[in-house]
């Protein structure tokens, strides 16, 4: 009876291995089309981004496999304690994920319609938000993969800056678009190209977030509203 009872052992591994390794092909398409979004932005390149735009399918089609690995994974093997932990999280991750690319996807439009308006020069900080949120991407799966509940704070600190970094944008841009109303369309662009950033960095921080429950099995999000009512 051990010979079965090994190789059961090893399936499920390998299973596990299998959900760790496609999270992270879906994490590396999502910092892609985040790089290549600001790339397509910040030079105006409509053909760029329509090719950026392509690679939505593929991660779509990532969320849909990895939740059923998931399923497949809690209804075969019946998980215990961390491993449990690992995959109901998974996926909740894959859908933060998800929602990340369709942000990705909302700045290349953005990008589109830019590049056909008045010129019009992108915020100084918005290329600074693009590269803050991306790296905050990488590092929330990283946090994840490594099992880094410290690398995962760092990552919801640096939330942070993106959302003083969307005000300042937000504020100096209203002020031009008072100063020169004939560039309104265009600024009113950039300004959801910044509320999108400031998205992605919440769901990043939505990773983060349970990266630590999946190493301590601490909730740490919504501290104030814990135990209210």
């Amino acid at each position: 009876m051990t010979k079965p009872i090994e190789h059961t052992a090893r399936t499920y591994e390998q299973e596990l291995a299998a959900l760790r390794q496609s999270l992270l092909l879906m994490a590396g398409r999502v910092e892609e089309m985040i790089a290549r979004s600001g790339r397509a932005l910040a030079d105006r390149d409509a053909e760029f981004a329509r090719r950026t735009i392509e690679l939505d399918g593929a991660v779509n089609r990532a969320e849909v496999d990895i939740d059923e690995m998931c399923m497949l994974i809690l209804a075969k093997r019946q998980p215990m304690a961390s491993d449990l932990r690992f995959v109901t999280l998974a996926m909740k991750m894959v859908t933060d994920l998800e929602r990340i690319a369709d942000l990705a996807v909302n700045i290349c439009e953005r990008a589109i319609d830019l590049s056909r308006g008045n010129p019009v020069v992108v915020h100084r900080d918005v290329p600074r938000m693009s590269a803050v949120v991306e790296s905050m991407v990488k590092d929330a799966i990283d946090a994840f993969v490594s099992g880094s509940a410290a690398k995962a704070r760092e990552v919801i600190s640096r939330d942070d800056e993106v959302d003083a970094l969307y005000h300042r944008v937000f504020g100096e841009l209203l002020e031009s678009m008072r100063a020169d109303p004939a560039t309104m369309h265009e600024i009113i662009h950039v300004q959801s190209v910044a509320k999108w950033l400031e998205r992605i960095a919440d769901h990043s921080t939505n990773i983060a977030e349970l990266v630590i429950y999946m190493v301590e099995g601490r909730d740490v999000r919504h501290p104030g509203k814990r135990g209210a009512g």
